[in-house]
Order: structure tokens, then sequence, then C-alpha cells
């Protein structure tokens, strides 16, 4: 692997007009002195900010990827949660993340083009979104969010709290969610609160939704998995990671459980593993694994 400081890195804003109404605004990263060798999506989790994924997408960047990030609609910098109040979980998923792959596609020649999903972002890959023509994909703390699979009664009871009572009358009150305020993250538009809300009550989460086709499309998907979790997470469990990735009957999925340990950091939890902490301990071996299906 290069000396990281042997690559410098440009960076541009990216700005997508979603077919379906509205923009996700992001930002690509690309090597600064060399055409890149691939090409990897980072799709985000619920009300996570573009933010966190930065210091990862430059990271890949410094090994030869040009790296997208960016913001679901009506989170972060694309556009209020208010203006987009009637936008879905599942909008973001069959929606936002098609759009940016589409986009990314033609734009860096004939590469590899790989994926990384945390959360609802491997959700929507392992549901076949985003996915076509990908080398492969990773998907970081992605699991079926059941409240009730939740181990430990303090976070089953804070999560419960959250998801079924604060989160659905500030959605119904205000017309968005107030994220910050409820240590969700940013804040989010009520029809995804709602909607995640109604899947986190349900024991197989969207796969149990008559609205969706979920199992079928997840059995379509093909190619090369790596699904990752944390033995400190308290939501997404090795069980509730597994719910998602048995549904993925024809790709080839590798799964890991990395501990704090491993990756010498006291805590990882379901949002750690992009934090720098883990340059050099963990993010290696996923570069190794992006770098094995981009044939380098």
């Amino acid at each position: 692997m290069r000396n990281e400081g042997a690559t410098a890195v440009a960076t541009d804003e990216l700005r997508i007009q979603i077919p379906a109404g509205g923009w996700v605004v992001g930002t690509v990263r690309t090597p600064a002195d060399e055409a890149p060798r691939g090409v990897v999506v980072l799709h985000p989790a619920t009300a996570v900010p573009e933010r966190l994924y930065a210091a990862f997408a430059e990271h890949l960047a410094m090994h030869g990827y040009a790296v997208v990030t960016y913001d679901y609609r009506g989170t972060g910098r694309s556009g209020s949660p208010r203006d987009h109040r009637n936008l879905r979980m599942r909008d973001w998923m069959a929606d936002d993340v098609p759009a940016v792959a589409a986009w990314v596609r033609p734009r860096f020649g004939d590469v590899p083009q790989l994926a990384v999903g945390h959360s609802i972002g491997g959700h929507a890959l392992a549901l076949g979104h985003g996915s076509r023509g990908l080398a492969g994909f990773v998907t970081v703390a992605s699991h079926a969010g059941v409240t009730a699979t939740i181990p430990g009664r303090a976070e089953r009871t804070r999560a419960g709290l959250v998801l079924r009572v604060l989160g659905p009358a500030t959605a119904k009150v205000l017309g968005y969610v107030p994220g910050r305020r409820l240590g969700l993250g940013e804040d989010m538009p009520a029809a995804a609160m709602l909607e995640w809300s109604r899947w986190s009550r349900l024991p197989g989460y969207f796969f149990d939704d008559p609205t969706l086709s979920a199992a079928a499309d997840a059995a379509r998907v093909k190619g090369d998995v790596l699904a990752v979790g944390f033995t400190d997470d308290p939501w997404a469990t090795p069980e509730q990671i597994d719910a998602i990735t048995d549904r993925l009957t024809r790709a080839r999925v590798e799964r890991r459980t990395w501990s704090p340990a491993d990756g010498g950091v006291e805590t990882i939890g379901h949002t750690g593993f992009f934090r720098r902490g883990l340059r050099e301990t963990l993010w290696p071996e996923l570069v190794a694994w992006l770098d094995a299906r981009a044939g380098r």
C-alpha cells in the first residue's frame, strides 16, 4: 500500500438533479496527480451528514480511487427537510442512490466501479439500487433495524422512545424531525421518519412491508459483497446484519465482525468506522478488499 503523503487529492462539488424532484449535493475526490484506478461511491446512513465520510473518502482517494460522497435529499446540504417532508426512506434508496450511481458511471472512463453503503446506504445496494455493473460493494453496519432485537435494555428503550414516540410526534407536528435534538444526527423529512418507525416494528423490517418487493429484489443481486459489523454496535448485531445478507442468495457474501480492540480504539459503534482513528488498522483491510475487486 502506498504512502498516503505521496498522493495529493483534488476536490470538486457535486450537484445532481433527481428525476423525482430536488437535488443531491456532494463531493468528488480524485487523485490529483494520476488517473483514478477505480471509483467508489459512499452511500450514507440515515441522518448522517456527508462530513462524517470525508476522512475515509480522502483516504481512498490517496490510494488511487475517485470517491463520491453526498447527502440524501432533505438532509445536510441537499435541501431543507421541511421542503422535502414527503420524502420516504424508500425514495432515498430507489431514487437518490441510483441517480448518484448513474451520474458516476460514465465519468471516469472504463475503470472498476465499487460502492460502500453505510446502514441504509447498504440496504439500497442489497436491494439492487445503484448496484448495477459494480465490481463489488461493501455494507457497513447495515442491518434489519427492528427495535425489539436491540440486546441492551437501556438502548432498546431509548430507540423505542425515539422511533415510536418522539420521532413520529415531531414529524406530524413540525413536518420534519429535529434529528440533532433527538440524538439521531441530521434533521430529516417527516415521511422518512414515519416509514422508519413503521419498519422498526415489523419482525422482518422492510422485508415484511407488502408495498415493497424487498425479498425478490435482494434475491436478484449478484456479485461480491463484504458485510461489515462491529461488536459494540448496539443496533447492527450480527443476527440483524445476517437478516439482510441471508437474502442475498445469488451474491458471494463475505462477513466480517470487528471489535474496537481490532481497531486499536475504545469504541466503534454504529458510525465510528469512518473516523480517522481506524486509518492504520481497519481501513487498510477494507481498502485491500476493494483493491482485489478492482483487480489491483
